[in-house]
């Protein structure tokens, strides 16, 4: 007989041991992650290693970002339960949530109409009424909704999408991951007269797919 896990204490200990430990301290986002279940997220043949510290395959030849990512990203965007925040790459729908936990709306982007699919109905079976879903182009963002206190994206780009900077909003934050062989997660910060990009740490992302 196949053993049950317990998904909520393999929850916690994820974010007590993974995240918090390795330095992640913002309240809310620590919140967060106990609170989605990540494992809702992933194909039920790799649910048993949905807290483990690692990306996992979700179909189309994408991933869930590892949870210390999520946990990382988020935090350093400093978001604000009155945000709107843009997410480049639904993905699972993972992230969507995790951001739906903190800000007001979540406006998320999938080229990759199946997946926005397969996210749309976790994320409604979990309740969440924050979260705006278009399937498109993420380097074009999501225009009629701009300007966006802060957007992430999860998949990476050669270069960082001028449409993205130009929906931030003044004193917003992005954050990305940049490059193609060798990436690395930058933070974009949009002042009133210039824009900061400050690189953080390497990283390994799946190609933002794009259709130009």
């Amino acid at each position: 007989m196949k053993k049950k896990i317990n998904f909520a204490r393999e929850r916690e200990r994820m974010v007590f041991e993974q995240i918090e430990a390795r330095g992640v301290k913002d309240r809310a986002v620590l919140k967060a992650l106990l609170k989605v279940p990540r494992h809702m997220f992933v194909p039920e043949d790799v649910q048993s290693y949905a807290y483990h510290d690692e990306p996992l395959p979700i179909g189309e030849g994408q991933t869930i970002s590892q949870p210390y990512i999520v946990a990382y990203m988020t935090e350093v965007l400093q978001l604000r339960d009155q945000d709107k925040v843009l997410e480049v790459g639904t993905g699972s729908g993972y992230q969507a949530a995790v951001l739906a936990e903190i800000v007001r709306e979540v406006y998320t982007i999938e080229i990759i109409e199946s997946l926005t699919i397969k996210a749309r109905l976790v994320l409604e079976k979990l309740g969440y009424k924050n979260i705006h879903f278009k399937v498109n182009d993420g380097t074009l963002g999501w225009e009629e909704h701009k300007p966006y206190d802060a957007i992430i994206v999860t998949a990476a780009p050669a270069r960082i999408p001028k449409a993205l900077q130009e929906q931030l909003k003044t004193t917003g934050r992005m954050i990305i991951p940049v490059g193609s062989m060798y990436q690395e997660l930058v933070l974009v910060t949009k002042g009133e007269k210039k824009v900061k990009k400050k690189k953080l740490l390497p990283v390994r992302f799946v190609p933002l797919i794009t259709t130009h």
